[in-house]
């Protein structure tokens, strides 16, 4: 499984920490940037991600800057992509189980080390199930026509 991460300065103290949670599970992993903690605008490096994301169907995507609310929000303009913000480990298992999310998506600022290993740890245990959430997430994403 490809994973696709990258975060904007808000973020990015937490990005290395993530990549080795990732990598551990045997995820390989692709760094999209930024590669300092400079200020940067978050869109740029969301737009990254979900465009790898889409255009790699089966690959997956993180995005991290301080609320998770910004990345979220652009990611989700690009078509096929399902970004989803998270909190914590049951709203990281329930956007990959019930909305088949693609991209995770959360705040440095809002969620510490333990909880982020917390929702790396659910977001990949945690398969989409299917059956009566596939046509919600069919009726989703044919909102993006």
């Amino acid at each position: 499984m490809k994973v696709y991460i990258a975060t904007d300065h808000a973020g990015f103290a937490v990005k290395e920490f993530v990549k080795k949670l990732f990598l551990e599970k045997g995820y390989v992993v692709e760094d999209l940037g930024p590669d300092n903690d400079k200020r940067v605008d978050y869109p740029d490096f969301a737009q990254k991600v979900a465009q790898k994301v889409a255009e790699n169907p089966g690959s997956q995507g993180v995005l991290i800057c301080g609320t998770g609310i910004g990345m979220s929000i652009a990611a989700n303009k690009i078509k096929g992509i399902r970004a989803a913000e998270v909190h914590d480990y049951y709203t990281a298992k329930m956007a990959r189980a019930h909305n088949d999310a693609n991209i995770l998506c959360f705040g440095e600022r809002v969620v510490g080390k333990g909880e982020i290993e917390s929702i790396v740890n659910a977001w990949c245990e945690t398969e989409f199930e299917g059956g009566r959430h596939e046509e919600r997430v069919k009726k989703i994403m044919a909102l993006e026509e």
